[in-house]
């Protein structure tokens, strides 16, 4: 799995041996000491010190529990009628897929996966810059994109990378990538940081925002016994980045306790006078006689491959 993915975390691999953390993490200490990979806060990467930039694909299915818990919490930090630019990525895609409902916002992005994931929210605006597609991640990169960003003001930037340690901060495998995030930071005034915990103590090529110059991290809650992600989160906050954390029980949905009505009470609502038994109420709709096919939601057939 880290061949194919680049990095993966101890949380999935348990979910996908069927076994326990402690198990994974004994295991991974052996392949470790064989040489055959690197251990890193809560996962493991290819060995050689830096950890190569997994594909789209293999990033959808990384810590995806712990990005849409995190997306939840960023989501909350976004005002209606903030500008905000949202760089790319698995997880700021998360987060932009809850902004569709805050009204009257402004994101500027060099992601088309954002973009995708705004282009139906009526009340937001998007503003893509210019660049060279960069397929691996669907981001625009390059002096166009770089350019596009000159001279902008934004509220906040939420980014997101391949590793953040105390140390250096936020890094990036991708020397373009991180030349456009660093732009995109440039142009705000709050800097968040999204970054789930097997992120954090991992270290890659290009330095994208230095700790100083990050306002907040928003990451996800991962206790384990001797843990070093607990001791990373402490240099963090030592270093004046704000720490926000988020649960993951939160963001799951939970089905709606619905009250069984009593004897006494009505089944049906009771029709006002002049309007016959069986017949809609005023803002009712028919129901559909039985056997017809119920009515479908257009969905987004096009999407980006």
């Amino acid at each position: 799995m880290v061949r194919a993915n680049g990095a993966v975390s101890l949380r999935e691999l348990a979910r996908v041996v069927q076994t326990s953390e402690v198990t994974v993490r004994r295991d991974v200490r052996a392949l470790e000491a064989e040489g055959l990979l690197d251990r890193r806060h809560g996962g493991a990467v290819l060995p050689g010190g830096f950890s190569r930039e997994p594909g789209y694909p293999q990033k959808t299915h990384l810590a995806a529990a712990e990005k849409s818990a995190i997306a939840d919490l960023a989501a909350g930090m976004v005002e209606e009628g903030d500008a905000i630019v949202v760089g790319a990525g698995t997880t700021t895609q998360e987060l932009a897929r809850r902004l569709a409902r805050v009204p009257g916002l402004t994101v500027v992005t060099n992601s088309l996966l954002v973009a995708q994931a705004l282009a139906h929210a009526n009340r937001v605006e998007v503003v893509m810059t210019g660049g060279t597609l960069r397929g691996s991640n669907y981001a625009l990169v390059g002096s166009g994109a770089e350019q596009s960003l000159a001279g902008l003001r934004v509220t906040k930037a939420f980014i997101s990378g391949s590793g953040l340690t105390a140390e250096r901060g936020l890094s990036t495998a991708n020397m373009l990538s991180a030349s456009v995030d660093r732009a995109l930071v440039q142009a705000a005034t709050e800097v968040i940081v999204l970054a789930d915990h097997t992120k954090l103590g991992a270290d890659s090529m290009f330095q994208t925002v230095a700790t100083d110059a990050i306002t907040r991290l928003v990451t996800d809650e991962h206790t384990a016994a001797e843990d070093p992600t607990a001791r990373e989160l402490d240099a963090l906050a030592d270093c004046g980045v704000q720490i926000s954390v988020a649960a993951l029980g939160l963001h799951a949905e939970t089905p709606p306790v619905h009250p069984q009505p009593s004897a006494a009470a009505p089944r049906r609502p009771v029709p006002p006078a002049g309007v016959a038994p069986g017949a809609p109420l005023p803002g009712q709709r028919r129901p559909a006689p039985h056997g017809a096919p119920l009515p479908t939601v257009p969905r987004l057939a096009e999407r980006i491959r």
